[in-house]
């Protein structure tokens, strides 16, 4: 009997169903080893070894595991085809006893037997990448669970050295991270940004212009813009107020039309690759508002019924075979004509794509969304998003007409001409959009001749004043974080969640990251005593040294040790040098206790500042001070129910946000929406 081991319940019942009686599907249900949470569980004296335990919830499962293993001929892991799933067979062979080379040990367990054990790997759950797979064993890669090794060993550093500093120096229950730290400096400083910037006044000017046809009868609306004041080209920024807009507005009233050149030309535009982990994650937020975390959720499950490939990867390598499965199901469903000459191949930006072989896409094309009965409508939308983007890759380019019109106006009073542009757009094909539609405007231009006058309709000038940066949401930030090196495709949805659940960011009304009080403070603390554990420049170099360590070019103890060192070191010195009064300083306030009658102080907590009486800990008293996201408003009118107090926003246990008036306990009224909402729907 042959036991294949995978982490799944779900991967376990599909890949069973390719395989015959001979072979057992087993699931490990996730890690079976890790390290303790109650300690550190590095011996940094003793070169960074690792001390794994067996987790109580796993035990059970680890004894069944072994058991299985004993009465087997074969144990076939196979886990993953990444850093993290080559991990687990390793801790597989560990925990089970098993022999890691692909023949039986000459050394029997007091069973008798120890069974032979095979490593494979696929990046779909079909019935052939499993055979495949089954007839092309290999070892356990030792430099992909070396790079993970040295991940989990070098956050747990971080993660458990650096916390507890936080506690002292700060408050209790928060958390420093290698890779967390770094994405929250990311939002704080835009949000730096935000407040630094000052909005900048600038005019534009459109010119409504008429085609006149025959006996002046004019047709065809053309909007113009202003684009040159005799060779200076006008900017964005270039027209600074009224009077310069006005002034400009006079001339251009006062003169004649006509055209100086069309340029026509035909406009390409190309599909979209396949998904790789951080585009499924953008397009997941941006078209289907879920969070990094539900979308690797979903995709996951997708992936362990075989419906899509792996959904960690940052190649977009596509297989033959899935090649011309696209092009037999394009031909079938939309002709012909959607049909290129040749496949579309795209080439990979990642210099390592480590995490699996090819791009995200359906294990068959003919597997359409409709014809799928899904449980979950979410996941239906993301397979359906994987499916149409897939299938879009493969076809052929949009084509659109491109119409660019120069005009000039001239003035009778022989001043400086001005040159204004009018640029028409329209489709001709519509190519990969007829499956990933996209948002542009078709314009139409009229059939327009050189030295043709036209008729002025009207000048129009328009006040308007630059925007601030935006801040980040789910799509930006994760394409930040893949700009500047920062984690890897696996870490983004998981560094996103903990820096939500550790409440230094929350999510505004529209979506958008905004730094808690509490996420400032511990940035602020980072960033002056840790500068290198929140460098950008610095993490993004660590990845590079795990790509090493992953493709056997460094040892892994080398580069933990190199960053040990110092940051140990530091660390030493900080405890003695930074004092809590400060990074979280008391601000006296004009409150009194109204329980022992001592004055009251905004303290720093770790869901952001509080009012708590001086008289701690003989006085427990303590007061919320409303919304922690800096930016909002923290009154929001006068309270419904007792009329003395205000309704100011604020948080549960569990991070919850709610309305409540600031006079509790006297005052009960709560609620789950603004007052402002509550009225409406009153009315």
């Amino acid at each position: 009997m042959h036991l294949v081991i995978v982490e799944s319940p779900t991967k376990a019942k599909t890949i069973g169903k390719f395989l015959g009686k001979d072979y057992q599907v087993e699931s490990s249900f996730g890690h079976i080893r890790d390290l303790p949470k109650s300690k550190i569980g590095i011996d940094v004296e003793n070169n960074f070894e690792p001390h794994y335990i067996i987790p109580l919830k796993a035990k059970k499962n680890v004894t069944a595991l072994k058991k299985l293993a004993a009465k087997s001929d074969t144990v076939i892991l196979a886990t993953d085809e990444d850093r993290e799933g080559e991990a687990i067979a390793w801790h597989l062979v560990q925990a089970l006893g098993l022999n890691a080379k692909r023949i039986p040990d000459s050394n029997p367990s007091a069973d008798g037997q120890i069974p032979k054990t095979e490593r494979i790997v696929f990046h779909e759950i079909t019935e052939n990448a499993i055979k495949d797979a089954l007839k092309n064993p290999r070892e356990i890669d030792i430099n992909l669970v070396n790079a993970q090794q040295a991940r989990r060993i070098l956050d747990r550093l971080v993660g458990y050295m650096l916390s507890p500093f936080l506690w002292r120096k700060v408050t209790r229950g928060l958390s420093a991270g290698r890779v967390q730290s770094v994405t929250v400096r990311l939002i704080v400083e835009k949000e730096e940004e935000i407040r630094k910037f000052k909005a900048e006044e600038y005019w534009t000017i459109v010119a409504s212009l008429l085609k006149i046809k025959n006996q002046n009868k004019e047709i065809k609306n053309i909007e113009a813009n202003l684009y040159k004041i005799g060779n200076e080209t006008i900017g964005k920024m270039s027209i600074k107020n009224q009077e310069q807009a006005e002034k400009i507005k006079n001339f251009l009233e006062n003169s004649e039309f006509k055209i100086l050149s069309v340029e026509k030309k035909e406009v390409k535009k190309n599909p979209p690759p396949p998904f790789i982990t951080s585009t499924l994650q953008q397009e997941g937020a941006k078209k289907l508002h879920y969070s990094s975390k539900q979308t690797m959720m979903f995709a996951q499950h997708l992936y362990e019924k075989g419906l899509i490939t792996y959904m960690r990867t940052d190649s977009l390598n596509l297989s033959k075979d899935s090649l011309v499965a696209a092009r037999a199901l394009i031909k079938e469903k939309f002709g012909e004509k959607y049909l290129p000459e040749n496949s579309q191949v795209y080439k990979t930006k990642s210099r390592l794509a480590q995490e699996a072989h090819e791009a995200i896409r359906p294990t068959d094309p003919f597997k359409v969304p409709e014809i799928i009965n899904f449980e979950d409508e979410k996941e239906k939308k993301l397979y359906d998003l994987i499916w149409r983007r897939f299938i879009a890759s493969q076809m052929p380019q949009a084509v659109f007409s491109a119409t660019r019109v120069e005009i000039i106006a001239q003035n009778s009073l022989n001043l400086i001409p001005h040159t204004l542009v009018a640029n028409g757009n329209i489709l001709r094909f519509d190519g990969f959009l007829k499956v990933w539609p996209q948002k542009f405007e078709e314009k139409e231009i009229p059939e327009l001749a050189e030295n043709e006058k036209l008729n002025c309709e009207e000048i129009k000038t328009e006040q308007h004043f630059t925007e601030p940066p935006a801040r980040y949401n789910e799509a930006s930030l994760i394409k930040a974080l893949e700009n500047y090196d920062i984690g890897r495709p696996s870490t983004y949805a998981p560094t996103i969640s903990v820096i939500q659940t550790r409440n230094y960011v929350q999510k505004n009304e529209q979506r958008r990251f905004q730094p808690t009080e509490i996420g400032e403070v511990v940035n602020k603390v980072l960033t002056e005593n840790f500068p290198l554990i929140v460098d950008i420049q610095f993490t993004a170099h660590m990845e590079e040294d795990l790509d090493e360590i992953a493709e056997g070019k460094q040892e892994w103890t080398k580069v933990i040790k190199e960053f040990y060192g110092p940051f140990a070191k530091n660390l030493t010195e900080k405890y003695e040098t930074v004092s809590k009064k400060e990074t979280a300083p008391e601000e006296k306030t004009d409150e009194v206790c109204e329980k022992c009658g001592k004055p009251m102080v905004i303290k720093t907590g770790r869901f952001g500042k509080f009012l708590a009486c001086t008289g701690f800990p003989d006085c427990k008293n303590t007061k919320s001070l409303g919304i922690q996201i800096k930016g909002e408003k923290k009154s929001f009118g006068p309270c419904s129910k007792c009329g003395a107090g205000e309704v100011v926003m604020k948080r549960t246990k569990k991070g919850k946000f709610f309305y409540g008036c600031n006079r509790y306990p006297d005052c009960d009224y709560a609620s789950w929406t603004k007052p402002e909402e509550s009225e409406k729907k009153d009315s």
